[in-house]
């Protein structure tokens, strides 16, 4: 054990921010690596806007929803990757070696992506791009949780969490200010390039993580690290834990040994770790959050809004709060405890998830009808599908827009978008000729009165899911494995989330056209219904304990319905034992 167990509360908060001018360099250590954070949030949340232009300049992406899936997810694709490979790169060359790779990485996919000549070269780029991202996700947290005083150790990993939302809102703003820019979509991604130059610059005047310079034999090394980290009269304490957890993990598996997955399984506190650790990864993707950080811009189409610079500006909301968020995580972390938080998060989730399945619901069955008459000028232009229709009494917008063989659009009424309006053939001549009219045009989405509360829906899905779920994975995995497995647990967790990542991102177009957006947002919620029940029967809560008094807590027991009880009891209950 490193120390005694402290106790948490508002004072970690006011202590953490006093860092600015009590220790600078754990705060420094921190926000330099909680960068690639800000790399993750960035990549998360340009691609959503980018997208809308893409589509606009190569017109086969616009015709092809596996193509727009294709570019969201190929970097997803590349993380999974960027992940595994991240923690053997930890393990074997250290914390901050891995975050100078991702770095160098990141930067190359940028610059292939905003110099792309078509969707091929876009999805290479992509591919660079998502294995930075892929290490920075996993090594950013867990370099921050081994530099940080254990009482504080939630909040500044926190701090990484604040920093993806606040890229993703950086995104957005950065998406705003060249939507009329010349090579719009190039210069979203390519500005993405700079936070990894920074973060590489920052990191290579940097130390690596104390503790595994203790694990290799460079005690030296680590001692001066953990001085300038901790005050005078704790420092020699935690050297001490940590050099009998070092020589106690020695003798159990040997120096050198390899990591095995068979020893994963069969070492109990690694095994209720992981189950913990990869659940709560799966479920942070399963409950849908990427769907919203991916393609917020285009569920606000479908939610009726017609403007691509109107559904950015939205989506610019939805990031904001999600930013907040993150602040309100950073506080209350280590005062309230991760799971408390995690069940919280959960139990808003799931009502806004019911909400939006709501809202979509009532948008797709009460969009306006298609008129039997056409203005003259769109004579030649009528959609193929609606010409040839048999009955067109039943056609309405949703109806126009699914003849996706024909790829038809939605001319609203000049009087009110809710009257009927016309099916066209959807290209640039009938967009531009409707909009010449003072018409709206949609392709996505069909106008409706009640499309805005969507946004609420949105909203509320981002307050309740950036404090618990949003950030809470990522320090749990941080925190919760020993030292000698925590690198290539965290790599097996991260990668968990990527892979769960991808499967949503690669799938969620395609559920919207097969099974509906209500009905999606509804499987999101009972999955995220599954989610909470698991939090309460296999999370445990590890606020306020060093990161070796976790494993005391996971060999007394796996499940713990009681979510309430204070982790340092349990840990007090097995030291008495």
């Amino acid at each position: 054990m490193e120390g005694a167990v402290p106790t948490a509360d508002v004072s970690a908060f006011r202590e953490c921010f006093s860092l600015a001018w009590k220790n600078p360099f754990v705060l420094r250590l921190a926000f330099s690596a909680g960068i690639g954070g800000l790399l993750f949030g960035y990549d998360t949340g340009v691609i959503s806007g980018a997208l809308l232009y893409i589509r606009d300049d190569f017109k086969e992406v616009d015709r092809k929803t596996y193509l727009q899936e294709s570019i969201v997810s190929m970097a997803v694709a590349g993380a999974i990757v960027g992940a595994a490979i991240g923690g053997w790169l930890n393990d074997r060359y250290g914390r901050k070696t891995a975050l100078l790779i991702a770095d160098f990485l990141f930067l190359i996919g940028a610059v292939i992506m905003a110099s792309s000549n078509g969707p091929p070269l876009l999805i290479v780029g992509r591919v660079f791009v998502g294995f930075g991202v892929g290490m920075a996700s996993m090594t950013a947290p867990l370099y921050i949780s081994e530099a940080s005083p254990a009482k504080i150790r939630g909040a500044l990993v926190s701090l990484n969490g604040f920093l993806i939302t606040g890229g993703q809102f950086l995104s957005y703003l950065i998406n705003l200010a060249f939507t009329k820019a010349p090579g719009t979509w190039r210069w979203m991604l390519g500005v993405a390039g700079l936070p990894a130059v920074l973060q590489f610059v920052l990191m290579f005047f940097l130390p690596e993580s104390p503790r595994w310079l203790y694990r290799k034999g460079r005690e030296g090394e680590a001692e001066a690290i953990l001085k300038k980290i901790y005050s005078a009269n704790e420092v020699e304490e935690e050297i001490q834990a940590l050099k009998e957890s070092i020589e106690s993990e020695n003798q159990i598996k040997g120096t050198s040994g390899k990591i095995t997955y068979s020893e994963l399984w069969k070492t109990k506190t690694v095994r209720r770790g992981l189950i913990a650790g990869v659940g709560l990864q799966v479920f942070q993707q399963f409950v849908g959050i990427n769907t919203v950080m991916y393609y917020s811009p285009t569920i606000f189409q479908l939610a009726g809004i017609a403007s691509n610079e109107t559904a950015l500006l939205l989506s610019l909301v939805t990031a904001g709060l999600n930013a907040m968020g993150s602040i309100v995580s950073i506080y209350w972390i280590d005062r309230t405890g991760r799971k408390k938080l995690l069940v919280i998060s959960l139990f808003g989730v799931i009502i806004s998830l019911g909400l939006l399945a709501g809202i979509f619901y009532n948008t797709t069955t009460h969009s306006p009808a298609v008129t039997p008459t056409t203005t003259s000028q769109f004579k030649n232009y009528t959609c193929p599908d609606y010409s040839s229709a048999i009955n067109t009494n039943g056609w309405d917008c949703m109806k126009c827009l699914k003849a996706s063989d024909s790829g038809c659009g939605f001319c609203a009424s000049a009087t009110n978008k809710l009257f009927p309006g016309e099916c066209l053939i959807s290209n640039d001549t009938t967009k531009d000729s409707c909009h010449g009219e003072h018409r709206l045009w949609y392709t996505r989405g069909c106008p409706s009165k009640t499309g805005w509360l969507a946004l609420i829906g949105l909203a509320l899905y981002i307050i309740s899911f950036s404090p618990g779920m949003g950030t809470v994975p990522w320090i749990v995995n941080s925190e919760i494995y020993p030292l000698r497995y925590r690198g290539v647990c965290g790599g097996i967790a991260a990668t968990a989330n990527w892979i769960s990542n991808l499967i949503v991102a690669q799938s969620f177009l395609s559920l919207t056209n097969a099974i509906g957006t209500p009905w999606t947002f509804l499987m999101f919620g009972v999955i995220s219904v599954v989610a909470l029940f698991f939090v309460l029967i296999c999370v445990p809560e590890t606020k306020g304990l060093h990161i070796e008094d976790v494993e005391k807590m996971l060999e007394l027991r796996a499940l713990h319905f009681k979510f309430w009880e204070k982790s340092s009891d349990i840990v007090d209950k097995s030291q008495s034992a």
